[in-house]
């Protein structure tokens, strides 16, 4: 592949886009906007810059491990938190219907065309990097119909799409071809986008379903928070644990499987063959990966309860040590305008022309993470969105024209 991905998901708007209004005052936990969600896509964010500009995880030490945990699992966390942006844009607890669910929809559909044609602008600059926005927008067109669902069937949906999509997107490798990194320039068309790309949707969308279904709990109470860590705990083991165990009891798949991960195929820059990860393989072993980007069941299962924990987590922490929340105030004021982060990073990439091959200075991610915590956090004193948080809110203010 010549340019894995990892960004991801930018979430509504790409990761973060709009900031959550607030909940009903309630006097439990997490009363008023649920901060802890911009703090998760503020790591998310920081993930993405790792996976793209940071040391490559063959470095080892401690800061191979911090660059390898950021692998998959940062385009993960995005795609779960963009489908908490549906789940806000239609009514976060309630689903909105009538006038007031049309307008939703309609924001959704307008926001996706944004994204769309955003992504496609990103690609068409040449950079070494898949940008995700392009992917972000069919994800959101996909997923539309089901927004007045409850969490349970939402939840149900994302298991069974996991299930199922990985295997089907297999059987169809000989109509659609192996996976495809398109030259620098090329923009992705609907093949790439829904079987052969960076994220491929066929194998994405079960991370937005799953966010949906995560928005609709009650995440003030503790019980559910609880619970939901507990679910993202079963997800990670069984993922991880799942492939590990069968591996090894399947003859002949832990060395399938051991040259599908050990191939160049982790970072979002490296050149690889096309064919060399997950279920792109030759061999059926490869759907038994949990590694990142893999596009099997078991590393779907692992990533999104990862996600699950990193959310809960950051809303638990965010609730529970109000000095935590000051601290972490230059992070959140990055989550809250993801969009423009993401943006910011593809952009300076693209006029730097950074330096994107396996041996990347430290010293480069440390700057481009102080550079746009240090602007997110001067803006934010003035501001309540990002400046493309504002221009999408002003785009998608066009549905109010429904009626």
């Amino acid at each position: 592949m010549t340019h894995h991905p990892d960004s991801r998901p930018l979430t509504a708007d790409a990761p973060s886009l709009e900031r959550e209004r607030s909940e009903p005052s309630t006097g439990a936990p997490g009363v008023g906007r649920l901060i802890g969600l911009d703090l998760a896509r503020g790591l998310a964010v920081f993930g993405m810059y790792a996976v793209h500009v940071g040391p490559a995880p063959s470095q080892g030490g401690v800061i191979g491990f911090l660059m390898e945990l950021a692998q998959g699992r940062s385009s993960a966390l995005f795609a779960v938190l963009a489908g908490f942006a549906v789940a806000l844009i239609t009514g976060r607890r309630t689903p909105k219907t009538g006038l007031a669910g049309r307008q939703a929809a309609a924001k959704v559909i307008i926001r996706a065309v944004i994204l769309l044609t955003l992504g496609t602008a990103l690609t068409m600059t040449g950079t070494p990097v898949v940008p995700i926005l392009a992917f972000y927008g069919l994800f959101f067109l996909l997923v539309l119909p089901l927004y007045r669902l409850r969490a349970k069937p939402l939840a149900l949906i994302a298991v069974g799409w996991a299930l199922v999509g990985p295997q089907l997107l297999y059987a169809l490798k000989p109509v659609v071809g192996g996976r495809v990194f398109l030259s620098y320039g090329q923009a992705d068309g609907p093949v790439s986008l829904f079987f052969t790309g960076g994220y491929p949707a066929l194998t994405w969308v079960p991370f937005v379903i799953a966010g949906m279904a995560v928005a609709r709990c009650d995440l003030a109470t503790t019980a559910v928070r609880v619970r939901l860590a507990l679910t993202g705990v079963a997800l990670a083991v069984t993922g991880y644990g799942g492939s590990w165990l069968t591996v090894r009891l399947i003859p002949g798949a832990a060395e399938a499987v051991r040259k599908a991960e050990e191939g160049p195929g982790m970072s979002s820059v490296s050149s690889v063959s096309p064919d060399s990860i997950g279920i792109f393989d030759d061999t059926p072993a490869g759907m038994l990966a949990s590694a990142p980007h893999s596009e099997a069941t078991l590393s779907i299962m692992a990533a999104t309860g990862v996600a699950i924990l990193v959310i809960t987590a950051c809303l638990a922490a965010t609730d529970a040590f109000p000095r935590l929340r000051r601290l972490a105030k230059p992070v959140i004021a990055v989550g809250s305008m993801s969009l423009t982060a993401y943006v910011y990073h593809i952009v300076a990439i693209w006029l730097l022309g950074t330096e994107t091959s396996a041996v990347r200075p430290l010293h480069i991610l440390l700057g481009f993470i102080a550079s746009v915590t240090v602007l997110a956090t001067l803006w934010s004193r003035f501001f309540r969105r990002g400046p493309l948080e504002w221009l999408m809110g002003r785009a998608t203010g066009l549905a109010h024209r429904i009626r």
